[in-house]
């Protein structure tokens, strides 16, 4: 009998995906304060990639210390534009200036997954996507902020490809499951090669 698998997450983009992939699972929310531990990692000069990785493991242990039998996925997205990472904005406004300066650039979504079980840590991918914007109108970009921001509110880019957001690019290269925010094929992957799913 494998372990259950419980998602350190309370998105429920991810547990759709997952549970849409035929897994059993169940989620709790892991409740960090991700705001001061982004700041401390880049006081340090943690890497966005880093800081995705850090924030992943440490949802996945404070669930998994409490359930040590169960296979915890924690999981943290960041976007990477010019070596800062960005998160997830606070107000419309602090959306719009995030979209602003990443109006006509190109930058990359980290989506980072650690799977913890038995008290460590025993597998983690980073995945990586490539988004360019187009230079879409300032009156379009209220307009869309307008109608989106209760669900922009929790995306790091401040937008959802899989809605209205799409229409803020121009081109997109990478896995789209990681630009949901889970690199789903490696965790499969992994699962079944581990006997944890049926392959």
């Amino acid at each position: 009998m494998p372990p259950p698998l419980v998602l350190a997450s309370s998105s429920e983009t991810r547990l759709k995906l997952l549970r849409a992939a035929g897994l059993p699972v169940s989620a709790q929310a892991a409740r960090l304060d991700e705001d001061s531990i982004r700041a401390g990692l880049e006081a340090e000069h943690a890497s966005p990639r880093d800081i995705a990785d850090a924030l992943a493991e440490m949802k996945a242990r404070k669930i998994g210390d409490r359930m040590p039998g169960a296979l915890v996925l924690g999981c943290d997205q960041v976007l990477d534009f010019k070596d800062r990472a960005w998160g997830k904005s606070a107000t419309p406004e602090a959306a719009k200036e995030q979209l602003l300066a990443l109006r006509g650039q190109t930058h990359r979504l980290l989506s980072a997954v650690v799977l913890y079980h038995e008290g460590k840590p025993q597998w983690r991918h980073i995945g990586e996507a490539r988004l360019t914007m187009r230079n879409f109108s300032d009156d379009w970009l209220d307009g869309y902020l307008r109608r989106n921001w209760e669900s922009l509110r929790h995306s790091a880019g401040a937008y959802l490809l899989e809605a209205e957001g799409v229409r803020l690019f121009s081109a997109v290269e990478g896995d789209y499951f990681t630009i949901l925010g889970l690199p789903l094929l490696p965790l499969l992957g992994y699962l079944g090669d581990r006997g944890f799913i049926p392959t």
